[in-house]
């Protein structure tokens, strides 16, 4: 737990105009979204866990606004499923150069890298992790995507660490609301306050 911690003391936070910036949060599935564990029936079926807080959390994003991708190395019906439960709009499976796929989809949607966040655990993550205007792993995440994330979570991978990113997102669109409506309120004040000039 201390390793942990000293990694996370080294990085540099994104700041508030970091996380006000985003428009999309991508992220990988296994090892972000779930503990990285899959589970193979002797059916051959394939489960797998999700959490129920990381799944509000997207849900959230949506309500506010903000985009939600998945973009995974190998393609899962389980996957696939609870994307569709949760309404994520943009699914990409079988695609292991995360970068190429990232920029991809920013391009289709307009986003500049500063717009997008994006989370991973594995070295095919890093330069997606990299690229992105906030960059996030897991803390059980391979070196080279902790080495290049600009944030690592608190929580761990597939028990709320996607959620406390959505929480960080969140909190800083609420605080720029809150920040437009001051000086709106303010410059209608300064407005009323004007004399009228009637010569």
């Amino acid at each position: 737990m201390d390793r942990l911690k000293n990694m996370a003391d080294k990085k540099t936070s994104p700041s508030a105009a970091d996380w006000q910036r985003i428009r999309l949060f991508a992220m990988d599935v296994d090892g972000v979204l779930t503990d990285g564990t899959v589970r193979i029936c002797s059916d051959g079926t394939e489960t797998k866990v999700f959490s129920i807080l990381d799944g509000m959390g997207l849900v959230r994003l949506a309500q506010a606004g903000i985009a939600t991708a998945w973009i995974s190395g190998r393609p899962s019906e389980a996957t696939t499923r609870r994307a569709r439960e949760l309404k994520i709009p943009h699914l990409v499976q079988g695609r292991v150069d995360k970068l190429s796929a990232l920029g991809e989809l920013a391009a289709r949607l307009r986003l500049r890298p500063e717009e997008c966040a994006y989370m991973g655990d594995d070295d095919i993550d890093a330069a997606a992790i990299a690229w992105a205007g906030v960059g996030i792993a897991p803390p059980e995440a391979m070196p080279a995507a902790t080495n290049a994330a600009h944030y690592l979570t608190a929580r761990p991978a597939g028990r709320g660490a996607v959620r406390e990113v959505c929480e960080h997102i969140l909190a800083a669109r609420r605080s720029a609301e809150r920040e437009n409506t001051a000086k709106a309120a303010s410059a209608a004040a300064a407005t009323s306050a004007t004399p009228v000039d009637h010569a």
